[in-house]
């Protein structure tokens, strides 16, 4: 059975970035629902259950038909929350390592050109979706987006960081002000989990 990972800090912590009441719906409503629908589509399928949801997503294609999509919707949630989560802190803007630059740099041309291609696949995004800093099996950085809860382990990606756009990872703090948004979300991001990942 899969379960709501607890988050590793309380739902007032990244205030004033984003509010106590939007952390607490979407951590325990939304996520919280993608985990319930997810173990309800693999009742009955034993060999299902037992997996961890990246190995799911990586190997859709094994999945039953007829709860494919149900697989597919949820547990793209259901990861892309857990890494969501803890890609996040409240402790005050953070800078990212030499390390993690010297990557930007390589990939990107640097940290500024990631910033401002992260942030317009995240505002370009259509309707709810995700942004996402990626590695591919070449250990190449990749900037993308992702609609719905698409997760880039179907696609054979490793997520790095990602970031969620659907409006109700914002709309009670700021309603349809999606770049107000994703410009503040930058002083909450965990640069420390990044590189973690990124190794």
């Amino acid at each position: 059975m899969h379960q709501l990972p607890k988050l590793p800090y309380d739902y007032r912590s990244l205030e004033p970035v984003i509010d106590a009441k939007t952390m607490e719906i979407h951590h325990t409503k939304h996520h919280g629902g993608y985990v319930d629908k997810l173990n309800a589509a693999l009742e009955g399928h034993h060999d299902l259950l037992t997996m961890s949801v990246e190995n799911l997503l990586a190997n859709l294609d094994q999945v039953p038909a007829e709860i494919q999509l149900a697989v597919r919707n949820n547990g793209g949630g259901h990861a892309n929350h857990s890494l969501f989560w803890t890609s996040l802190q409240g402790n005050g803007p953070q800078e990212p390592s030499e390390k993690l630059m010297s990557a930007f740099k390589q990939f990107f041309g640097g940290f500024d050109n990631f910033k401002n291609e992260f942030t317009q696949h995240a505002l370009n995004r259509f309707g709810s979706g995700w942004a996402w800093l990626v590695a591919n099996p070449d250990n190449q950085l990749l900037v993308l987006s992702t609609p719905n809860q698409d997760s880039p382990i179907m696609d054979g990606l490793k997520p790095i960081l990602g970031l969620d756009v659907w409006e109700h990872a914002y709309y009670l703090q700021y309603q349809n002000r999606r770049p107000e948004y994703v410009e503040n979300w930058w002083q909450i991001v965990n640069w420390a989990e990044v590189e973690k990942r990124l190794e």
